[in-house]
């Protein structure tokens, strides 16, 4: 089913071009291998950069540092650093990043509900049914 066919979301018109290049504007914001794990952590609370960095496997420093940054640039998350010796850093989620939370809370629903194959798990197999024997 496509978004034009589905009755629960109301595609934009062809004329509706703004509106189509807002949504592509915030996709790019959001989108990114890593952006969805660091926002996902800091819903729960604030973080410092090395509780994120262990609670996020296979994140490189550099990729994180990265990503922070961006996210920071676009108003999503909120750093704060302490004046102490050696210096804190702690991060948040902003006001801003918090509106999408429903849509992370679907997602995880939805991962939860249909799962997806793993690498090792051939298409079109459950993860949660065991295979019956012939």
């Amino acid at each position: 089913m496509t978004i034009a066919e589905s009755k629960d979301i109301a595609a934009p018109e062809p004329c509706e071009r703004g509106v189509l290049e807002q949504f592509h504007r915030a996709l790019g914001v959001l989108a990114g291998k890593w952006k969805g794990e660091i926002l996902w952590q800091l819903v729960q609370r604030k973080h410092r950069f090395g509780e994120l960095r262990q609670s996020i496997p296979g994140v490189t420093q550099h990729m994180l540092t990265t990503q922070l940054r961006d996210l920071e640039a676009n108003g999503l998350v909120k750093r704060t650093v302490y004046p102490e010796v050696p210096p804190r850093v702690e991060y948040e989620i902003t006001p801003s990043a918090r509106a999408p939370q429903p849509v992370f809370d679907e997602l995880f629903r939805w991962s939860q509900e249909h799962g997806l194959p793993t690498a090792a798990q051939p298409k079109g197999s459950s993860p949660d049914k065991k295979a019956q024997p012939k």
